[in-house]
């Protein structure tokens, strides 16, 4: 008799949860409907002054785009390439480094960004210890 209940009271929750879900639809849709016909007056017209600063700025605008393609802006030109870590400089870097310099001094020394150093050091580190 218990291993009908449990079958029964399942049934009985699932028809329960989908009443209630269809009764929250139908109250939704109620809902939204009566707000589509509510009547348009009711939304606020926009005055002539507000009309007027739209069409003022729509105007400005206009203009800009009308001046942008008379006079498109001139890109500037890509500078040369930084030369990146050579040999020449990796090597006297990693020379620095053994003689007991930072990564700052290294950096400055060597016109290099301080975090290309850093980089270099720690492959270097990790290159080592593989060894």
């Amino acid at each position: 008799m218990n291993a009908l209940l449990l079958p029964l009271s399942i049934l009985c929750g699932l028809t329960l949860s989908g009443t209630a879900i269809s009764l929250f639809a139908v109250y939704r849709a109620h809902y939204l409907l009566r707000r589509m016909q509510e009547p348009a007056a009711i939304k606020q017209p926009r005055t002539d002054a507000e009309l007027q600063s739209l069409r003022d700025s729509v105007d400005a605008l206009a203009a800009q785009l009308h001046d942008l393609q008379k006079h498109p802006p001139v890109a500037p030109s890509p500078g040369l390439p930084r030369p990146g870590l050579n040999l020449n400089k990796r090597s006297h870097a990693l020379r620095m480094h053994r003689h007991g310099e930072g990564a700052e001094q290294i950096a400055a020394a060597l016109d290099l960004p301080r975090q290309e150093v850093d980089l270099l050091l720690k492959v270097h580190r990790i290159v080592l210890s593989n060894v």
